[in-house]
This record gives C-alpha cells, structure tokens and sequence, in this order.
C-alpha cells in the first residue's frame, strides 16, 4: 500500500528543488528585469548612462556567459566534487554577486573596469561563474530522483519549471517596485509621471537577499530530503571499477547526437524569447502605454508577465500532453519544441503590430501603442516557451547516460549562450534598422526554424531509440 502511494505521488525532495531553484530565479530574474534599465539610464538617474546599443551588447554577454559556464560546472561535479557541493558554491557566488551590484556606486569614473564601476563587473563576474555551478546541478538532481522510464519524470520536470516561474514572477515586483517606486524619485511633466531618478542597488540588495534564503532551506534540509543523492560525483574515476571505462553503446551515442541537434535549433528560440529583457524591455520603457487608471507600470514588472502565464497556463499544457498520449497521439519531443519555436514567431507578429499602431518606427515616445500588443507577445511566448524548455530539460534527463547528465545539462544550456549573445547584437539592432523590421526578421527566422525541426522530426524520434 505505501509503494503505491510513493509510486503515485511525487517524493519531497522533489518540491525542496522546487523552493530552492523558485528563490535563485527569484535572484536572477529580480537583478535581469533591472539590468539594461540600470546600464542604459542617464548617470543622474541613477544608471549607468551606457548607450542603448553598448548596454544591450553587455547585457547579451553577461546573459549568454550565464548559460555557458553551466557546461564547466556540470564537468566539474560530475568528476570532482559532486551535484550538492555545486549547488552550495554557486549559491554563495551569486549571492555575493548580487551584493556586489547593491554595493557599487552608481558612477565613479575613478574605478571604472571597460566603462563600468569595478563592483558592477565583480558582480556579474560572480553572477556568471555561480550560475553555471549551480544551474546544470540542480536540473540534474531532479532526473535522478526517479528511474529510468518513470512515467512521473515529465510531470516532475513540469512542476520544478513552475517553481523557477514562481520565483520569476515575483522577483520583478519585488525588485521593480524598490527601484522605480519606494526608492525612486518619480516628477509629474504634462500631466504624464515620470521617473527622475532610480533606485536600483535595492533592487539588487532583495535579488541577493533572495538567494541567501534559497541556499539556507537547500543546506538545511538536503540530508533529510534528499539522502545521499547528488552527494559524489557519478563520473569520478574509479581504479577497481571497469563500468566506468565501457564505451559508450550505438543507442547511447545516437540519443547523444540527438540532445546536440535539438541545442542547434533551440539557439534561434532563445535569441527570439531573451529580447523580452533587452529590446522589448527597452521598446516598452519609451513606446508602450504602461500607464493604467492613473497608476505608471514600471518596466521591469512585465518581466513578470511570462511567469505569470507559466504557472496560470503550464497545467493546462501539460493536460493537452497527457491528453494526446492516453490516447496514443502524443507529439513526441522534437515535434512539441518544433510548435514551440512557431508559437514564438506568431509572438513578435504582435509586435509588428505594436509599431504599425505607432504608424511606423516614430521616434516621438509621445506616440504610445496600446498595452495589449505585449500582453499578446508574452501569451504566445509563453506557451511556446512550455512546449520547448520542461520538455528539453526532460529530454536531456531522458536520453544522458547517467554518467554524463549533468554535463549534457550544460550542453543544453549552450543554446541559450549562443542566443543571448545574438540577442544583444540583435536588440543594438533595433535603434539602427527600427523595430519594424526587426521584431518581423525575428518573427520570420524563429517560424522557419521550426518548421524545419518538424520536418525532421521523424529522423530524430528513430535516434532516441524509444525514448522520445
């Protein structure tokens, strides 16, 4: 009677993962929502008054190196010092990045390092290196609390993502009301509300708050939670053993090739999805309406909006799966990624339609366009983010040798590396080709990109050898 209970639901270690990576992105996606707001705004205001185009070229590297340095950590646990030791480093850099940021002056030509105050880069130096400790590791424990084959690991994979938007949904309101409004000093011209100067190292002090928590309930409770899982590295060389120097087999090489195939097309979903923190967080500061019965939205708060939907609209998603495959019409993984990719594309339409409204790339931030453009862009976003990131996490789970996962964690993550750093050339873009022509070359490359993902889609579900 209890095995069939522990079979049925899901074990706690499961939802202490959860509240552990919910207060990390509470950390990151808080510091995100104000980054370029931060980088771009006049020095008097509180920024660093960086050009648009260079500031959204920093804030494309910063992002992209969070997401390759994953690859780094991954090996380094799996061969020395284990998924558990990873996640407390990586905890505690991040945090002291974060207090780095709160801790740097707003502008001090003195102590500038390649045109930032020399706290500002420590800190997202910390931020970079913590990341990629924490993030590969902490995916990969999640797989290893289930068996291979165990029909609840989608479904685990679907909640943990509900717990990083959680944190995700949270962290701009938190963060954004302490910049743009209780620290801010905020002046009234023509009847409009308008911030003068910005309160930004608050924002940063409750992002590095949050990872403190996070970390505290991880250390505290992993050794009841999680017992010795994660504890020694999987790949570590052992001298009596010989399982460790078996080559790999054809189905495990094969189901490999496939994990690096769906990563090269993932690059152009992410370039797209990532401008909602650079461009489209730059284009809605000056060219949407955000004011809303007489109360000014502050920018970084529709950082919000995607989580928001992830945790509204993941059930629901995750339903239309369970649905298809009781009744043996499941998609498969690379058809599902390929209809995420679309669903993107149909999002920047919307876009595309936020400036028509405008009549054009008018440069008048008079001109306004009508908030329900950006709701719409983030509603389809967001759904064909569910189609696409829980499904390549799970993927990844599903097809790693176990040797190898929290490596080919960081090999996933590789995609967003290459695309966040695309993203930041392509947000400079948008001051010198218009947003016109950029949101539709966005929206044009993400759908045709999925179309050929499910026009090979079939090849690929042979190549998972039944795991697909």
């Amino acid at each position: 009677m209890q095995e069939t209970t522990i079979k049925k639901g899901h074990p706690p270690g499961l939802y202490l993962l959860f509240f552990t990576e919910m207060w990390e992105r509470f950390s990151y996606y808080g510091m995100r929502g104000l980054l370029i707001l931060y980088l771009t705004k006049a020095a008097v205001a509180g920024g660093l008054g960086i050009a648009e185009t260079t500031g959204s070229q920093i804030y494309g590297f910063f992002t992209g190196f969070v997401y390759f340095t994953p690859i780094i950590g991954g090996w380094l646990a799996e061969r020395y010092i284990g998924q558990r030791r990873s996640i407390f480093i990586g905890g505690m850099l991040m945090a002291l990045g974060q207090f780095s940021l709160f801790a740097s002056p707003s502008f001090a030509a003195d102590t500038q390092v390649i045109g930032m105050p020399i706290l500002t880069v420590l800190g997202l130096l910390l931020l970079i290196i913590g990341n990629g400790f924490f993030k590969p590791n902490i995916s990969a424990l999640v797989g290893k609390l289930y068996e291979q084959g165990d029909p609840r690991r989608d479904a685990a994979f679907t909640i943990f993502y509900m717990g990083i938007n959680v944190g995700a949904f949270f962290a701009p309101l938190v963060c954004g009301i302490l910049a743009e409004d209780i620290f801010a000093t905020k002046t009234v011209v023509n009847g409009v509300t308008e911030i003068s100067t910005y309160g930004f190292r608050y924002g940063f002090l409750a992002a590095g708050i949050g990872m403190l928590l996070g970390q505290l309930a991880f250390n505290l409770l992993a050794p009841k939670y999680l017992g010795t899982i994660g504890v020694e590295p999987d790949g570590k060389v052992d001298k009596n053993s010989t399982v460790q120097k078996a080559p790999l087999s054809k189905e495990e090489t094969d189901r490999m090739a496939v994990i690096f195939i769906v990563t090269l097309f993932v690059v152009f979903f992410w370039a797209g999805f990532e401008q909602a923190g650079s461009s489209l967080s730059l284009y809605t500061d000056k060219y949407i309406d955000r004011e809303v019965f007489g109360f000014l939205i502050p920018t970084a708060w529709f950082q919000s909006v995607n989580p928001a939907f992830i945790v509204i609209f993941a059930p629901v998603v995750a339903s239309v799966w369970l649905y298809l495959s009781k009744r043996g019409k499941d998609l498969g993984i690379p058809y599902k990624m390929g209809l995420g990719m679309i669903l993107l594309g149909i999002g920047f339409l919307f876009m595309v339609g936020a400036v028509l409204e405008r009549g054009g790339d008018v440069q008048d931030t008079a001109v306004k366009a009508s908030i329900f453009w950006l709701l719409a862009t983030y509603f389809f976003h967001t759904i064909g983010e569910l189609c696409l990131s829980p499904i390549g996490l799970s993927m990844v789970s599903r097809l790693s040798p176990l040797a190898y996962t929290s490596m080919l964690m960081g090999v996933w993550f590789l995609a967003p590396f290459v695309a966040q750093i695309a993203g930041g050339f392509i947000a400079a873009y948008v001051e010198v080709l218009g947003a016109l022509q950029v949101f539709a070359l966005i929206a044009g490359f993400v759908i045709l990109a999925g179309l050929i993902l499910i026009a090979i889609a079939k090849k690929l579900m042979y190549m998972m050898h039944g795991r697909g």
